[in-house]
């Protein structure tokens, strides 16, 4: 970046991701996604697939969705159709499970009573999580090789151009391996709330002492820390996420906490970056810790622990 400047690291960082549009054409379409859309060959046929490579056999039987286990249920006409009826009112939208669903009937099933509570939540929580990150990210500029220090008004000239700076934000990146690791081997056996509830609180305690000028290589320390706990936390939050929502509103409901990250992103550099640069260092991260920590406390109010759990189909009621 010294030499070519940051327009060329960017595109040279980005030109990889160009290989991910060839996994279009060879990843799957969900078998529980074409079965809710009546198309059980497809499922059939990618199933069969599976089976093939992991050298299994399909098991026996048909395809059934919630929906459908629940009308099985009934004998006669008049009980069929009573069925049918409150199947579909588990629905917040009657037409959500039809052919004409619309992406506005499924973002109203996002606010269904079982659902309500966790989708607030989690657009809070995903929000405070980009939010943070970025913020850790941004820090490690801000903070390495000494630029943290408003002693000059050339700090950030005068950081920009240490070899220094580099080396600790290389060093503070390669805390995000240790931090998929970590996440990973944490979920699956304390579950997913405790685990991203747990990883918010340490990158708490790692930004607490940054608020105070550090020795360098403390500074690199708490900030490799930091971003290993704050990565924790984000890839606990995007697997838990989608696990939450039926199948009907599985991808609107994703999309929507995700756009809520987005907006966090975007805040991020506005607001708490523009402190440190203008040497509110303590106020700045001061302000990290608050929205972290409201993650942490945002999440042991999350209704649903999705680890064990089963996939549902439909928005069921309360």
């Amino acid at each position: 970046m010294p030499t070519l400047g940051w327009r060329w690291l960017l595109g040279l960082s980005s030109a990889p991701l160009l290989i991910l549009l060839l996994f279009y054409f060879v990843v799957p379409e969900s078998p529980r996604y074409l079965i809710m859309k009546g198309r059980n060959e497809d499922a059939h046929h990618i199933l069969e697939k599976v089976a093939h490579v992991n050298k299994r056999q399909l098991p026996p039987g048909r395809f059934v969705n919630d929906l459908r286990m629940q009308v099985n249920k009934v004998d006669d006409i008049d009980g069929l159709e009573e069925a049918l009826l409150k199947a579909q009112g588990k629905l917040d939208v009657s037409k959500m499970e039809t052919k004409s669903e619309g992406v506005l009937s499924q973002f109203y099933g996002l606010f269904s009573p079982s659902l309500v509570k966790s989708t607030l939540l989690l657009w809070s929580v995903l929000f405070s999580n980009a939010f943070g990150y970025y913020g850790v990210v941004l820090l490690s500029s801000q903070l390495s090789g000494g630029s943290g220090d408003c002693t000059s008004k050339t700090m950030h000239l005068t950081a920009s151009n240490d070899s220094s700076l580099y080396r600790d934000v290389f060093i503070s990146s390669l805390a995000e391996i240790p931090g998929y690791a970590l996440s990973a081997g944490l979920m699956d056996r304390f579950g997913r709330k405790l685990s991203m509830a747990a990883t918010f609180f340490l990158c708490c305690i790692f930004l607490l002492p940054l608020m105070f000028p550090q020795h360098e290589v403390v500074t690199t320390i708490l900030l490799f820390g930091a971003r290993l706990c704050i990565l924790g936390a984000f890839t606990i939050a995007y697997i838990y996420a989608p696990e939450v929502y039926p199948t009907s509103i599985r991808s609107t409901g994703f999309g929507a906490a995700s756009s809520f990250a987005r907006i966090g992103g975007v805040l991020c550099p506005v607001i708490a970056v523009a402190l440190i640069k203008s040497c509110h260092r303590v106020l700045a991260i001061f302000l990290f810790v608050v929205v972290i920590l409201s993650a942490g406390i945002s999440v042991l109010f999350l209704p649903i622990e999705t680890r064990g759990r089963a996939l549902s189909d439909i928005v069921h009621s309360k």
